[in-house]
């Protein structure tokens, strides 16, 4: 993993007295995330409040991390502290044998045979969209994607209209997620009562009072395959698993089963706005393997171009553009000794953009993806959906919803942009955008 230097540091920022550079850290994003990577290489360290902090730039440390060594590294306290207010005791945060006992769980919801089924939940909904839409409106396009992979979402998953609820969560998740980047909320012990914490508890008492209510109802009238069906049916260590649980796992997968997909979709069609040549060669695509109809499962082999626009969208724009872990145990990486309870951070972001393994990495060039270049790349030179036994259980979820809903929306509309600025991305949990992408929508004629 690198030359002999034990007992040395990485280096790295030096920042200030007591807080180290965890701070500039904080404040900085993405933009530290980068600097730091450029001028610090591979592994980069630095210190604050006691702890050890490293950034892991080059594939193979991350696939050290993530899968080669995943059982040393949890997702520690930071992720904790960010996440567990909004989804609790969830996959997306439980360890050890309650994470593999609820995976298991929800498993039977994303075997291939289920994502096949949801296919055409996926196209009513956004052929519902789109029946909303209008020749010449202005659309703000993070707000309908959010809105549609909500409702494909609740409908696949949970079995449910989630009409009613809509405003509710898409609130609770606009108040969460900035209050989860919020220095203060980062560095000052969770027992101070913060207004972004406040704001935290509010959103989650949203949630709490949505989730029940389709607790309730699946009570009621339990469906035969959906998740809080299954979860209400299951039964853990011979008894069954309590409302909070329940409630838990619902909220993860309300939560973040649409926020990503709706992320990436975002900043597709903000891509594809700024590069007409690559929107022409789409729409010519769609118009040879649909001729019109509505796509379907059959139709994604023969779509290879629209895949590769939604690949080369998360590459440039990863979803989730960061990921933290925290060492168990100490472990040697690149060469340099990695001590317990150290937390680690990988960037989707920066090894996504990395001209050691992309030939003009800041460039949106869906023509990238051939197989040739595929087997050419470093294991997690591209990990969008994370690796190892903690991928997203989602993952093929999410890749055949945002093709369906791309190749629908470019089948009948040209989205034009009409703000000039480029647009900046706030790195909370995910990668949203700084400010409304606003679209104008022109109908293709038929």
């Amino acid at each position: 993993m690198g030359s002999d230097t034990t007992g040395e540091f990485p280096p790295g920022p030096d920042g200030l007295p007591v807080v180290g550079a965890v701070p500039e850290s904080i404040v900085g994003g993405l933009e530290f995330t980068e600097r730091v990577a450029h001028e610090y290489g591979d592994v980069v360290h630095w210190t604050g409040l006691g702890g050890q902090f490293y950034q892991l730039n080059h594939p193979e440390h991350i696939a050290h991390v993530l899968v080669h060594n995943n059982t040393n590294y949890v997702k520690g306290e930071q992720f904790q502290r960010i996440l567990r207010p909004l989804t609790g005791d969830g996959i997306l945060n439980s360890e050890g044998e309650a994470w593999r006992r609820n995976r298991r769980l929800i498993q039977p919801a994303f075997n291939p045979d289920r994502i096949s089924v949801y296919a055409e939940m996926m196209t009513d909904q956004t052929a519902r969209m789109l029946d909303g839409w209008a020749d010449g409106e202005t659309v703000t396009i993070h707000e309908e994607m959010m809105e549609l992979t909500l409702r494909i979402v609740a409908e696949a998953l949970f079995g449910v209209d989630i009409d009613r609820y809509v405003d509710e969560i898409e609130g609770a998740m606009n108040s969460f997620l900035p209050a989860t980047a919020r220095l203060s909320n980062l560095l000052l012990p969770e027992a101070v009562p913060l207004p972004s914490r406040r704001k935290m508890a509010r959103a989650r008492e949203t949630l709490d009072a949505v989730v029940d209510d389709i607790i309730a109802e699946k009570r009621r009238e339990p469906g035969e395959d959906d998740v809080i069906s299954m979860l209400l049916d299951a039964q853990a260590d011979g008894a069954p698993l309590d409302d909070e649980q329940i409630r838990d796992e619902a909220i993860t997968l309300l939560t973040a089963g649409h926020e990503t997909t709706a992320v990436s979709l975002t900043y597709t069609t903000y891509l594809l706005a700024q590069h007409s040549g690559i929107e022409e060669k789409l729409v010519a695509e769609l118009d040879d393997v649909l001729g019109g109809d509505r796509p379907t499962m059959a139709d994604l082999d023969d779509l290879s171009y629209t895949e590769r626009v939604v690949e080369e969208s998360m590459r440039l724009f990863p979803p989730v553009p960061s990921i933290v872990r925290e060492a168990k145990a100490g472990d040697r990486i690149g060469g340099y000794d990695i001590p317990a309870g150290s937390r680690i951070f990988l960037s989707q972001w920066v090894v996504h953009r990395d001209d050691r393994w992309y030939d003009d990495p800041l460039a949106f060039r869906p023509e990238r993806w051939t197989d040739e270049m595929r087997d050419s790349l470093p294991q997690l030179a591209y990990f969008p959906f994370s690796a190892g036994p903690r991928r997203c259980i989602g993952d093929r979820f999410a890749m055949l919803e945002a093709r369906l809903i791309l190749a629908m929306i470019y089948q009948q509309y040209h989205l034009e942009l009409t703000s000039g600025r480029n647009v900046e991305v706030i790195q909370t949990v995910t990668s949203r955008p700084d400010e409304d992408i606003r679209m104008q929508l022109h109908e293709r004629e038929q």
